[in-house]
């Protein structure tokens, strides 16, 4: 599908997750006049209009009639309410999701139409490395996945999932597993300041080592238990740091932790669907 038989896309919210995927197309060579997008809050439209060169709105309307993909990029909390305005107008559109939870049966009953595609990706989509798990009611196409990798493709890495629930796990794993490298990255930040380093020396440390050892890990064809075997010496000081870890029963807090963000998923569908 060429740029050129692009249907209208909309999209409803248009924070960081749209604003991402809107400046991947852009890049593109998408023209500003095949993407609407509805933007309730001004500083939010005022930013998509300086930097992407697209126009706005601040309330769903008749202009959403020509939309054959129709991106929600809306909080989980208030996807129900965000729907009565829109569904009129988008009745013969391809629906794609971006928030967390909310189950695709729940969406195709307030939208009143079975194509619907929900995805889940994560932050570093904003400069282009993300990794987005998807999954796809029965309803939709071939030609309606193919529209959705299209759309997505600027992002990083895309994965079809056969079974909704596993998106909790993507969830738990990749949607929110940023947010754990953050924090591994803060403690060794910590750490390195603690042992005298300074501050940007310590950080640079730690973001060039997680950057390095994540590539590494998928360009080999060994598992990272082995990779990891390869770096620790009996008796060295990755030994020493990983036994600490062991001693403190680390990587069984970690699973648990990703499993309490899996729950969570779950609880979202079932506090804000149908």
């Amino acid at each position: 599908m060429t740029h050129s038989n692009l249907p209208i896309l909309a999209f409803i919210g248009g924070g960081n997750m749209a604003s991402a995927i809107l400046g991947g197309l852009r890049q593109q060579g998408v023209p500003a006049d095949r993407l609407c997008v509805v933007e309730p809050f001004e500083p939010a439209r005022a930013a998509l209009a300086q930097q992407l060169g697209i126009q706005a709105q601040a309330a769903p309307g008749p202009f959403l009639n020509q939309a054959g993909l129709v991106v929600w990029a809306v909080k989980p909390q208030i996807f129900r309410e965000a729907t009565p305005a829109v569904k009129d107008h988008t009745r013969q559109a391809l629906h794609l999701s971006v928030a967390a939870g909310i189950r695709s049966d729940s969406i195709a009953q307030w939208l009143g139409s079975e194509r619907v595609v929900r995805c889940m990706p994560n932050t570093p989509a904003l400069v282009g490395r993300g990794m987005t798990g998807l999954f796809a009611r029965a309803a939709v196409h071939a030609s309606d996945k193919a529209l959705v990798e299209q759309v997505l493709q600027a992002t990083g890495q895309l994965m079809w999932v056969n079974e909704e629930p596993l998106l909790d796990a993507v969830t738990a794993l990749s949607g929110s597993g940023p947010a754990y490298v953050y924090y591994f990255i803060e403690a060794m930040t910590a750490a390195g300041v603690g042992m005298g380093l300074s501050a940007d020396q310590a950080k640079t440390l730690a973001v060039s080592t997680f950057a390095g050892a994540a590539q590494l890990a998928g360009a080999s064809t060994e598992s990272p238990e082995v990779l990891r075997q390869r770096v620790t010496s009996k008796g060295g000081t990755t030994y020493a740091a990983l036994t600490a870890m062991e001693e403190h029963h680390i990587k069984d807090h970690f699973m648990a932790a990703l499993e309490k963000a899996r729950a969570r998923a779950v609880e979202l569908g079932d506090e804000f669907g149908a």
